[in-house]
């Protein structure tokens, strides 16, 4: 109900609605931006490790230990790059499911603010029509009695 002031007395409870329906999409907004930032900062953590294993690649071993050093630093990170990847994969699917769950929020919203919209415009359609009706009322009247003068 982004911009509604007040609901007319004959929708309090699809403006109840409504309300439930803001707070719910507003919640599944929060959660798929948390889900993003989150996804963001272990894409980050990859690129640091993928960068990382580059940067050790290119050192040359010189002795047999340094050798041995080396490859146990590699096999480490290469586990952590794996470790990375499944995270970063399994944190595209929760945004991937957060950002389906803020659309469907998004369209209930927008039905239940379009239906509040759809019969605000129905009574002042009506309105109108029920004051144009007491005008050609009035005016008839007048007319009657100019009518009813001149004769």
């Amino acid at each position: 109900m982004t911009g509604r002031a007040t609901v007319a007395a004959e929708d309090r409870g699809l403006g109840a609605v409504a309300r439930v329906r803001e707070v719910r999409e507003r919640d599944s907004r929060l959660g798929l931006a948390q889900a993003i930032g989150e996804q963001q900062q272990l894409a980050g953590v990859l690129h640091d490790l993928e960068r990382s294993l580059r940067a050790r690649d290119a050192a040359a071993a010189g002795s047999a230990h340094d050798f041995v050093v080396l490859r146990t630093s590699l096999t480490l990170l290469g586990a952590a790059i794996g470790d990375a990847r499944r995270d970063l994969t399994t944190a595209g699917e929760v945004t991937a499911a957060a950002l389906d769950r803020w659309r469907q929020d998004k369209t209930r919203l927008s039905a239940v603010e379009g239906l509040l919209d759809r019969r605000a415009e129905e009574r002042r359609v009506h309105r109108a029509r029920e004051e144009a009706k007491e005008l050609d009322e009035v005016a008839g009247l007048l007319w009657q009695r100019r009518a009813g003068g001149a004769s």
